[in-house]
């Protein structure tokens, strides 16, 4: 079956739609405001108009921008994004990990480090991700063989027993609790990096435990959810995590896992995650204001209630990859109403300013003043989509055939 019309609007025009901005607006705004074409590296803590806040560098920003910059530097031969791209990776080179080599959290914009290394793993595994795009993108390998590195340190923290971290989200923490957050970090880069080195034994040992993880621990039969914390063995005590979804997770973690699944060729795979995360975008559906809510608490059908862009965008590539790869009519349905819901409530040309605003309250009322803008999430998205639709358009509408 091939089809031409996503809800009111063609495949041609969210092409256009997404390449003028990303190209018009998107890149321009972040190349005036937001990096730093001296030192290197990325400055997030802005107003809507550009206006910095603040001069900080925090490491997960700084690893994520690193992988946007490569992402844009490898699929849209952006030669201007891959210097970004080089002057970020030497500036984290010279100064951000700590005397026993570990990527600390924060730096000052001249690389002084002010806040050292956690036990979180995300700020290593967000560089390690970056440094996987820009060995893509450069042909790098001292950068992937750094990167690979990283990986296994933060999975081999993630096996202590005794690590304890303040998540801040979940309900309860307590010492070596696993996060679903962490198992989708890890699948996203291990898919990357097994991109590039198919053959290396230890990652692909390691997604196949990522994988079983997703699709077996953390998910609960019970509630037909998926839940975000369990044990440090992958076991889902009796607490008040039990009935805990971070829905915002699992619509992120099972597109990645399906993105995966492409690249082994496991058609069971790929559809077992597409039925979840069908549910999960479902349950996180707001029947009155519209938009996703990012996470409930089962047994008191408590959900929390304001809204974040990353979390629609975060729908939209998992609809995407079920409308170019299968006849699923249901994703072309959601994708409409996601996509929708984000120009009428997040996109701020209406409020005369560029880009779009990232979070609000339960109907994303518009916030005249921010302190951060995003890096990651965001044109993740719009180049995911992007490309997904140039390569739909190439074949007239029709599913690519990708999974036999």
């Amino acid at each position: 079956m091939k089809r031409d019309r996503v809800g009111t609007h063609t495949l041609q025009q969210l092409r256009d739609h997404y390449h003028t901005y990303l190209f018009d607006e998107y890149v321009p705004f972040w190349t005036r405001h937001g990096i730093d074409h001296e030192r290197g590296g990325f400055f997030c803590a802005m107003d809507h108009d550009g206006t910095r806040v603040d001069d900080s560098k925090n490491m997960w920003y700084q690893g994520r921008g690193l992988w946007t910059h490569s992402y844009l530097a490898r699929h849209f031969d952006n030669q201007e994004s891959l210097q970004v791209a080089r002057g970020t990776r030497d500036f984290l080179l010279a100064h951000g990990r700590d005397a026993d080599g570990r990527w600390v959290t924060g730096l000052a914009a001249d690389g002084t480090i002010t806040a050292p290394a956690s036990q979180r793993g995300y700020d290593s595994l967000f560089v390690a991700e970056g440094l996987t795009a820009y060995a893509a993108a450069a042909g790098d390998d001292e950068a992937l063989d750094l990167a690979v590195d990283s990986l296994l340190g933060v999975a081999e923290l993630y096996r202590d027993p005794t690590r304890y971290v303040d998540e801040g989200y979940v309900p309860l923490c307590y010492p070596g609790m696993r996060v679903l957050g962490g198992h989708m970090v890890l699948i996203l880069t291990l898919t990357q990096m097994l991109e590039l080195r198919p053959q290396d034994p230890r990652l692909q040992a390691l997604a196949q435990e990522m994988v079983g993880g997703i699709t077996g621990n953390f998910w609960n039969d019970k509630y037909g959810l998926m839940n975000e914390a369990l044990t440090c063995e992958l076991t889902r005590p009796d607490d008040a995590n039990e009935d805990f979804s971070y829905l915002g997770h699992a619509i992120e973690t099972l597109w990645m896992t399906m993105v995966e699944a492409l690249r082994i060729d496991d058609r069971r795979l790929f559809d077992l995650c597409a039925t979840r995360f069908r549910r999960h975008v479902e349950v996180a559906w707001d029947d009155v204001h519209g938009g996703l809510f990012r996470s409930l608490q089962i047994n008191t059908n408590s959900f929390t209630l304001d809204k974040v862009l990353w979390l629609q965008e975060e729908g939209l590539i998992g609809c995407l990859l079920l409308m170019e790869h299968t006849e699923d009519e249901w994703a072309w349905i959601w994708f409409a109403r996601i996509f929708d819901w984000i120009e009428a409530h997040a996109a701020l040309r209406q409020h005369g300013l560029p880009l779009y605003q990232t979070a609000g309250d339960r109907r994303m009322t518009f916030q005249p003043h921010v302190t951060r803008k995003e890096n990651y999430h965001h044109p993740r998205c719009v180049m995911r989509c992007l490309l997904a639709l140039e390569r739909m358009l190439e074949r007239g509408g029709a599913v690519s055939g990708a999974l036999s």
